[in-house]
Protein backbone atom coordinates (compact mmCIF):
# COMPACT_ATOMS: atom_id res chain seq x y z
CA UNK A 1 0.00 0.00 0.00
CA UNK A 2 1.28 3.44 -0.94
CA UNK A 3 1.96 5.82 1.91
CA UNK A 4 0.43 9.29 2.05
CA UNK A 5 3.64 11.05 0.95
CA UNK A 6 3.90 8.77 -2.09
CA UNK A 7 0.34 9.64 -3.09
CA UNK A 8 1.18 13.31 -2.77
CA UNK A 9 4.33 12.99 -4.90
CA UNK A 10 2.46 11.15 -7.65
CA UNK A 11 -0.36 13.69 -7.57
CA UNK A 12 2.13 16.56 -7.64
CA UNK A 13 3.89 15.28 -10.76
CA UNK A 14 0.58 14.48 -12.42
CA UNK A 15 -0.68 17.99 -11.69
CA UNK A 16 2.51 19.44 -13.15
CA UNK A 17 1.92 17.58 -16.41
CA UNK A 18 -1.79 18.45 -16.54
CA UNK A 19 -1.18 22.14 -15.92
CA UNK A 20 1.58 22.19 -18.53
CA UNK A 21 -0.77 20.97 -21.23
CA UNK A 22 -3.64 23.17 -20.05
CA UNK A 23 -1.43 26.25 -20.25
CA UNK A 24 -0.89 25.60 -23.98
CA UNK A 25 2.44 27.39 -23.64
CA UNK A 26 3.25 27.61 -27.34
CA UNK A 27 -0.21 28.88 -28.27
CA UNK A 28 -0.72 31.25 -25.33
CA UNK A 29 -3.54 33.70 -24.71
CA UNK A 30 -4.13 35.94 -27.70
CA UNK A 31 -3.97 39.73 -27.21
CA UNK A 32 -7.70 40.19 -27.89
CA UNK A 33 -8.55 37.54 -25.35
CA UNK A 34 -6.25 39.22 -22.85
CA UNK A 35 -7.91 42.59 -23.34
CA UNK A 36 -11.32 40.99 -23.04
CA UNK A 37 -10.42 39.46 -19.70
CA UNK A 38 -9.29 42.80 -18.32
CA UNK A 39 -12.49 44.65 -19.20
CA UNK A 40 -14.83 42.28 -17.38
CA UNK A 41 -16.00 43.64 -14.05
CA UNK A 42 -17.86 40.84 -12.28
CA UNK A 43 -16.19 38.09 -10.30
CA UNK A 44 -18.58 35.27 -11.06
CA UNK A 45 -17.77 31.71 -12.10
CA UNK A 46 -18.19 31.30 -15.84
CA UNK A 47 -20.41 28.30 -15.24
CA UNK A 48 -22.62 27.96 -12.19
CA UNK A 49 -22.98 24.45 -10.86
CA UNK A 50 -23.48 22.79 -7.52
CA UNK A 51 -21.75 19.76 -6.11
CA UNK A 52 -22.59 17.44 -3.25
CA UNK A 53 -20.50 15.31 -0.96
CA UNK A 54 -22.18 12.17 -2.29
CA UNK A 55 -21.40 12.92 -5.93
CA UNK A 56 -17.78 13.71 -5.10
CA UNK A 57 -17.28 10.79 -2.72
CA UNK A 58 -18.77 8.32 -5.22
CA UNK A 59 -16.14 9.28 -7.78
CA UNK A 60 -13.37 9.47 -5.17
CA UNK A 61 -14.10 5.96 -3.92
CA UNK A 62 -13.44 4.64 -7.41
CA UNK A 63 -9.90 5.99 -7.09
CA UNK A 64 -9.00 4.04 -3.93
CA UNK A 65 -8.98 0.43 -2.79
CA UNK A 66 -12.21 -1.32 -1.82
CA UNK A 67 -11.01 -1.82 1.75
CA UNK A 68 -10.21 1.87 2.24
CA UNK A 69 -13.53 2.84 0.68
CA UNK A 70 -15.27 0.45 3.08
CA UNK A 71 -13.54 2.10 6.07
CA UNK A 72 -14.80 5.50 4.95
CA UNK A 73 -18.33 4.20 4.37
CA UNK A 74 -18.46 2.87 7.94
CA UNK A 75 -17.51 6.32 9.25
CA UNK A 76 -20.11 7.93 6.95
CA UNK A 77 -22.79 5.58 8.31
CA UNK A 78 -21.84 6.48 11.87
CA UNK A 79 -21.91 10.19 11.02
CA UNK A 80 -25.39 9.90 9.51
CA UNK A 81 -26.79 8.79 12.87
CA UNK A 82 -24.46 10.71 15.19
CA UNK A 83 -25.40 13.29 17.76
CA UNK A 84 -24.10 16.81 17.32
CA UNK A 85 -21.38 16.16 19.88
CA UNK A 86 -20.07 13.10 18.03
CA UNK A 87 -20.56 14.39 14.50
CA UNK A 88 -17.62 16.81 14.48
CA UNK A 89 -15.20 14.12 15.63
CA UNK A 90 -16.48 11.71 12.99
CA UNK A 91 -16.18 14.35 10.25
CA UNK A 92 -12.59 14.98 11.32
CA UNK A 93 -11.89 11.24 10.99
CA UNK A 94 -13.53 11.16 7.55
CA UNK A 95 -11.48 14.17 6.44
CA UNK A 96 -8.26 12.51 7.60
CA UNK A 97 -9.15 9.27 5.80
CA UNK A 98 -9.63 11.17 2.55
CA UNK A 99 -6.39 13.08 3.13
CA UNK A 100 -4.52 9.81 3.64
CA UNK A 101 -5.48 8.66 0.14
CA UNK A 102 -5.01 12.12 -1.45
CA UNK A 103 -8.63 12.80 -2.36
CA UNK A 104 -8.90 16.49 -1.42
CA UNK A 105 -12.28 17.18 -3.02
CA UNK A 106 -13.99 14.62 -0.79
CA UNK A 107 -11.95 15.70 2.24
CA UNK A 108 -13.02 19.30 1.66
CA UNK A 109 -16.67 18.54 2.40
CA UNK A 110 -15.77 16.91 5.71
CA UNK A 111 -13.58 19.88 6.64
CA UNK A 112 -16.41 22.22 5.64
CA UNK A 113 -18.77 20.36 7.98
CA UNK A 114 -16.24 20.77 10.80
CA UNK A 115 -15.81 24.47 10.01
CA UNK A 116 -19.54 25.06 10.15
CA UNK A 117 -19.64 23.51 13.62
CA UNK A 118 -16.37 25.00 14.83
CA UNK A 119 -16.13 28.23 12.89
CA UNK A 120 -12.58 29.48 13.23
CA UNK A 121 -9.89 30.76 10.89
CA UNK A 122 -7.86 27.56 10.67
CA UNK A 123 -10.88 25.40 9.87
CA UNK A 124 -12.02 27.68 7.04
CA UNK A 125 -8.51 27.97 5.59
CA UNK A 126 -8.02 24.22 5.43
CA UNK A 127 -11.49 23.90 3.91
CA UNK A 128 -10.61 26.44 1.23
CA UNK A 129 -7.27 24.77 0.54
CA UNK A 130 -8.88 21.33 0.11
CA UNK A 131 -11.56 22.71 -2.22
CA UNK A 132 -8.77 24.41 -4.18
CA UNK A 133 -6.86 21.14 -4.51
CA UNK A 134 -10.18 19.59 -5.48
CA UNK A 135 -11.08 21.91 -8.34
CA UNK A 136 -7.51 21.74 -9.63
CA UNK A 137 -7.27 17.95 -9.57
CA UNK A 138 -10.67 16.27 -9.46
CA UNK A 139 -11.21 13.61 -12.10
CA UNK A 140 -14.72 14.76 -13.09
CA UNK A 141 -14.24 18.23 -14.55
CA UNK A 142 -18.01 18.91 -14.54
CA UNK A 143 -17.60 19.43 -10.78
CA UNK A 144 -14.87 22.08 -11.18
CA UNK A 145 -17.11 25.16 -11.03
CA UNK A 146 -18.96 23.89 -7.97
CA UNK A 147 -15.75 23.06 -6.11
CA UNK A 148 -14.30 26.45 -7.05
CA UNK A 149 -17.39 28.21 -5.67
CA UNK A 150 -16.95 26.27 -2.44
CA UNK A 151 -13.30 27.39 -2.23
CA UNK A 152 -14.32 31.03 -2.68
CA UNK A 153 -16.95 30.72 0.04
CA UNK A 154 -14.46 29.16 2.47
CA UNK A 155 -11.76 31.79 1.88
CA UNK A 156 -14.31 34.57 2.32
CA UNK A 157 -15.32 33.01 5.65
CA UNK A 158 -11.65 32.98 6.68
CA UNK A 159 -11.28 36.62 5.67
CA UNK A 160 -14.31 37.56 7.77
CA UNK A 161 -12.39 36.24 10.77
CA UNK A 162 -8.95 37.55 9.72
CA UNK A 163 -9.22 40.26 7.02
CA UNK A 164 -5.42 40.48 6.74
CA UNK A 165 -4.85 36.77 6.02
CA UNK A 166 -2.40 36.43 3.13
CA UNK A 167 -3.22 32.73 2.75
CA UNK A 168 -6.92 33.47 2.29
CA UNK A 169 -6.19 36.32 -0.13
CA UNK A 170 -3.90 34.05 -2.14
CA UNK A 171 -6.45 31.25 -2.33
CA UNK A 172 -9.18 33.69 -3.30
CA UNK A 173 -6.94 35.30 -5.92
CA UNK A 174 -6.11 31.97 -7.53
CA UNK A 175 -9.79 31.02 -7.61
CA UNK A 176 -10.79 34.31 -9.25
CA UNK A 177 -8.11 33.98 -11.92
CA UNK A 178 -8.84 30.31 -12.54
CA UNK A 179 -12.59 30.24 -12.80
CA UNK A 180 -14.29 33.63 -12.86
CA UNK A 181 -14.99 36.23 -15.50
CA UNK A 182 -12.81 38.74 -13.71
CA UNK A 183 -9.30 37.28 -13.50
CA UNK A 184 -7.77 40.72 -13.00
CA UNK A 185 -9.44 40.94 -9.59
CA UNK A 186 -7.56 37.79 -8.67
CA UNK A 187 -4.29 39.11 -10.08
CA UNK A 188 -4.66 42.26 -7.99
CA UNK A 189 -5.21 40.17 -4.87
CA UNK A 190 -2.06 38.15 -5.58
CA UNK A 191 -0.04 41.29 -6.31
CA UNK A 192 -1.24 42.68 -3.00
CA UNK A 193 0.02 39.56 -1.25
CA UNK A 194 3.53 39.79 -2.75
CA UNK A 195 3.63 43.51 -1.97
CA UNK A 196 3.01 42.61 1.65
CA UNK A 197 5.22 39.51 1.59
CA UNK A 198 7.59 39.58 -1.44
CA UNK A 199 8.70 35.96 -1.08
CA UNK A 200 5.26 34.41 -0.58
CA UNK A 201 5.60 31.04 -2.33
CA UNK A 202 1.99 30.40 -3.31
CA UNK A 203 1.35 33.88 -4.64
CA UNK A 204 4.60 34.01 -6.63
CA UNK A 205 4.08 30.51 -8.01
CA UNK A 206 0.63 31.33 -9.29
CA UNK A 207 1.63 34.75 -10.62
CA UNK A 208 4.44 32.99 -12.48
CA UNK A 209 2.05 30.51 -14.05
CA UNK A 210 -0.39 33.26 -15.04
CA UNK A 211 2.52 35.22 -16.55
CA UNK A 212 3.39 32.17 -18.64
CA UNK A 213 -0.17 31.89 -19.89
CA UNK A 214 -0.19 35.54 -20.96
CA UNK A 215 3.20 35.24 -22.68
CA UNK A 216 5.13 37.34 -20.14
CA UNK A 217 7.96 34.85 -19.77
CA UNK A 218 10.55 37.19 -18.26
CA UNK A 219 8.11 38.06 -15.49
CA UNK A 220 7.47 34.34 -15.06
CA UNK A 221 11.22 33.70 -14.71
CA UNK A 222 11.46 36.29 -11.95
CA UNK A 223 8.51 34.75 -10.09
CA UNK A 224 9.80 31.19 -10.28
CA UNK A 225 13.31 32.21 -9.21
CA UNK A 226 11.77 33.85 -6.16
CA UNK A 227 9.91 30.62 -5.38
CA UNK A 228 13.05 28.52 -5.80
CA UNK A 229 15.00 30.80 -3.45
CA UNK A 230 12.49 29.89 -0.74
CA UNK A 231 11.38 26.39 -1.68
CA UNK A 232 12.94 24.55 -4.63
CA UNK A 233 10.25 22.20 -5.97
CA UNK A 234 10.09 20.11 -9.17
CA UNK A 235 7.17 22.27 -10.34
CA UNK A 236 9.01 25.57 -9.88
CA UNK A 237 12.11 24.31 -11.71
CA UNK A 238 9.97 22.84 -14.49
CA UNK A 239 8.04 26.05 -15.11
CA UNK A 240 11.27 28.02 -14.90
CA UNK A 241 12.68 25.76 -17.61
CA UNK A 242 9.57 26.26 -19.74
CA UNK A 243 9.83 30.02 -19.36
CA UNK A 244 13.52 30.02 -20.30
CA UNK A 245 12.74 27.82 -23.31
CA UNK A 246 10.14 30.28 -24.56
CA UNK A 247 12.67 33.11 -24.14
CA UNK A 248 15.13 31.17 -26.32
CA UNK A 249 17.53 30.68 -23.41
CA UNK A 250 18.34 27.03 -24.09
CA UNK A 251 21.25 26.41 -21.67
CA UNK A 252 19.27 27.89 -18.80
CA UNK A 253 16.19 25.88 -19.79
CA UNK A 254 18.15 22.63 -19.87
CA UNK A 255 19.63 23.27 -16.42
CA UNK A 256 16.21 24.05 -14.95
CA UNK A 257 14.64 20.96 -16.52
CA UNK A 258 17.44 18.80 -15.13
CA UNK A 259 16.88 20.22 -11.64
CA UNK A 260 13.19 19.42 -11.94
CA UNK A 261 13.95 15.86 -12.99
CA UNK A 262 16.36 15.33 -10.11
CA UNK A 263 13.91 16.57 -7.49
CA UNK A 264 10.85 14.75 -8.82
CA UNK A 265 12.53 11.40 -9.46
CA UNK A 266 9.45 10.33 -11.41
CA UNK A 267 9.85 8.02 -14.45
CA UNK A 268 7.12 9.72 -16.50
CA UNK A 269 8.49 13.19 -15.90
CA UNK A 270 12.05 11.97 -16.50
CA UNK A 271 11.06 10.56 -19.88
CA UNK A 272 9.32 13.79 -20.85
CA UNK A 273 12.23 15.99 -19.75
CA UNK A 274 14.82 13.79 -21.46
CA UNK A 275 12.92 14.23 -24.74
CA UNK A 276 12.67 17.95 -24.11
CA UNK A 277 16.40 18.30 -23.43
CA UNK A 278 17.22 16.28 -26.55
CA UNK A 279 15.10 18.67 -28.60
CA UNK A 280 16.83 21.68 -27.08
CA UNK A 281 20.28 20.24 -27.79
CA UNK A 282 19.53 19.70 -31.47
Amino acid sequence: MLKSKQYILIASVSLLMVVLYNLDIKGLVKPKEERGMQTTTTAKPEKVSSVSYKSISDVSKQMISASLASDIEKLEASAANASDNDLVNLQKQIAQKWDDVNQPAAAAFAYESVAKSESNYNNWIITGDRFTDGYQNFKDTTATAGLLNKAIEAYNKALEIDPKSLDAQTGLGVAYVTGTQNPMQGIQLLLGVVKEEPKNVKANMNLGMFSMKSGQFQKAVDRFKTVIDVKATPEAWFYLGTSYENLGMKPEAILAYQKSKELAADPNLTEFIDRKIKELNN
